[in-house]
């Protein structure tokens, strides 16, 4: 078989970085949450968080601002709310009401958790050298919450263009420990 150039436009669709996460905000008016697939984990101890934001996204300027967010970690249960919470700006809409989402405060940032994810990270900016030029923040995480009923839950991964996966079957190969 012969391989083909692939075009440079759809290498994130081979590169998925990790679970869809819903991210909130607080704001002056309302609180936000956005939809984001472009995070990576950068240092274990304490657990850094980096993410890519557009920086013509209404959360963009609240994160910015106020220094700090909640990435809250769906499960496979809420994908057509995950899904709709990416097509909608927050500027206008107040999606905790339209996708009926419940908020519940956070212990150590300002803005709200989603008790619908069964995982909840509450984060500020540790680092904003990169967001200037490549609207990349680095967030460390404070706090981590999850639900012990769920945590085994799968996650929503996305390849572009409307398709996603489920994160699947589990497997545990050993290696010698250094």
């Amino acid at each position: 078989m012969i391989k083909k150039v692939y075009p440079l436009s759809k290498v994130y669709r081979l590169i998925e970085p990790g679970p869809v996460v819903l991210v909130t905000t607080a704001g002056a008016k309302r609180p936000n949450i956005m939809t984001m697939s472009w995070h990576t984990m950068m240092e274990f101890e304490p657990p850094r968080i980096g993410c890519v934001l557009s920086n013509r996204n209404y959360s963009f300027d609240l994160l910015k601002a106020s220094k700090e967010c909640v990435i809250n970690i769906p499960s496979m249960r809420l994908i057509d709310k995950t899904v709709k919470c990416g097509n909608v700006s927050g500027k206008k809409t107040d999606k905790f009401s339209s996708l009926c989402l419940t908020p519940e405060p956070a212990s150590r940032v300002k803005a709200l958790m989603i008790k619908e994810c069964f995982s909840n990270l509450e984060c500020r900016i540790a680092d904003q050298q990169l967001v200037e030029k490549y609207n990349f923040f680095i967030l460390e995480v404070l706090r981590a919450w999850i639900d012990p009923l769920r945590k085994n839950s799968r996650t929503i991964h996305h390849h572009g263009r409307g398709v996603f996966s489920c994160s699947g079957r589990k497997i545990k190969i050993l290696s010698k420990a250094k």
